[in-house]
């Protein structure tokens, strides 16, 4: 029998401090990086560019804005046109972090991260977003070499893009459940630490004082535990640690609504939704959900009751191979119920 122990890529950078972009001159020459590029999206480029490269003198760095919209063959070009470099860095939202992940991934070139929004977990995971034949997919990458995370840029985001990343961070409650509910049926094989993993993320981010989301220390928070759980998915070699009904909820909002919202504002409706159905730590999502004012925000956006039904209804068929509390029918019964009947729910979906 093979009794070998398992090893684990991990970050060799984490910075989450005020200012930690302008130390990016500092960590790569500690790095021993000779050369870089670093692909901006056009907020960045236009916001940091200058200051940014011109903070820079240790070694030769390229900068480069990428579009938006890009699917897997622009970058698959785009990665063998570029010269070779010793690491590539993103620095934006999602869509610019996904794309320099994926070209790095390409060229077998290190990673670095710099979000500009803790909006949801991408900036620390092995995977991203991309579209293949104009279909959103989930394509493998590596885990990055390198998160940095500026605060004093992250503060600077719009409210929602917190909210957003909270609701994100609190669905690993919910998709824990979802992985123990699915090991208990014989469908998926739990890993002890990516659990122990997520769950410590998301219970030190829960501890923290919310009567403000922009401040420092609640942000320190929300990218280290999103970072916990990153790393979590890395360990179990799938999503499961961050990703289980909630998700689904929200991959079948993106197919049928007439206007999908942020991710993480979705799968922070999903999740009080689930944690509901699954009678585990509902009151607890709810006051986090209440206290950071993410309730008082979606009550105002429109969200609808016919297209969150019906996301139920199609959610397993996205993951058929998955079996979380949502491919159970009585539990989608029970799911469309709680839509029906939660006081606070009539104010938020209409």
């Amino acid at each position: 029998m093979n009794h070998s122990m398992t090893s684990i890529p991990i970050p060799s950078i984490l910075k989450i401090n005020n200012g930690a972009v302008y130390q990016l001159h500092y960590i790569l020459k500690k790095h021993q990086f000779s050369n870089a590029v670093l692909l901006f999206d056009d907020f960045t480029f236009q916001h940091y560019h200058d200051s940014l490269k011109a903070s820079i003198t240790s070694i030769p760095i390229e900068t480069m804005k990428l579009q938006a919209n890009l699917d897997i063959n622009d970058l698959i070009k785009k990665a063998f046109e570029m010269d070779r470099y010793d690491v590539v860095i993103s620095m934006g939202g999602g869509a610019v972090i996904d794309y320099g992940k994926y070209i790095a991934f390409a060229r077998r070139s290190p990673f670095i991260s710099i979000p500009t929004s803790a909006s949801n977990d991408g900036f620390a995971s092995s995977n991203c977003s991309i579209h293949v034949n104009g279909k959103k997919t989930t394509v493998p990458a590596k885990v990055p070499y390198g998160i940095i995370a500026d605060l004093d840029i992250i503060q600077k985001a719009p409210a929602k893009f917190i909210l957003a990343g909270i609701g994100d961070l609190l669905s690993n409650i919910t998709a824990l459940t979802d992985w123990e509910f699915e090991e208990k049926h014989g469908a998926s094989a739990v890993n002890a630490f990516a659990l122990m993993l997520s769950k410590k993320g998301v219970n030190s981010f829960i501890r923290t004082p919310m009567d403000d989301i922009k401040n420092p220390i609640l942000l320190k928070e929300l990218v280290s535990s999103a970072t916990m759980g990153g790393i979590a998915t890395v360990i179990s070699g799938n999503s499961a640690p961050i990703s289980g009904s909630e998700h689904l909820i929200s991959h079948a909002l993106d197919k049928i609504s007439c206007k999908p919202e942020m991710h993480g504002i979705q799968v922070g409706v999903a999740t009080y939704i689930m944690a509901n159905v699954q009678q585990h730590r509902a009151e607890r999502i709810y006051k986090v959900l209440n206290r950071t004012g993410f309730f008082q925000y979606v009550k105002g956006i429109g969200l609808k009751k016919s297209e969150f039904k019906n996301a139920i209804e199609i959610g397993p068929s996205i993951k058929p191979d998955r079996y979380t509390f949502l491919h159970e029918e009585q539990y989608r019964k029970v799911a469309w119920k709680f839509i029906e009947e939660d006081i606070l729910l009539q104010e938020i979906l209409h």
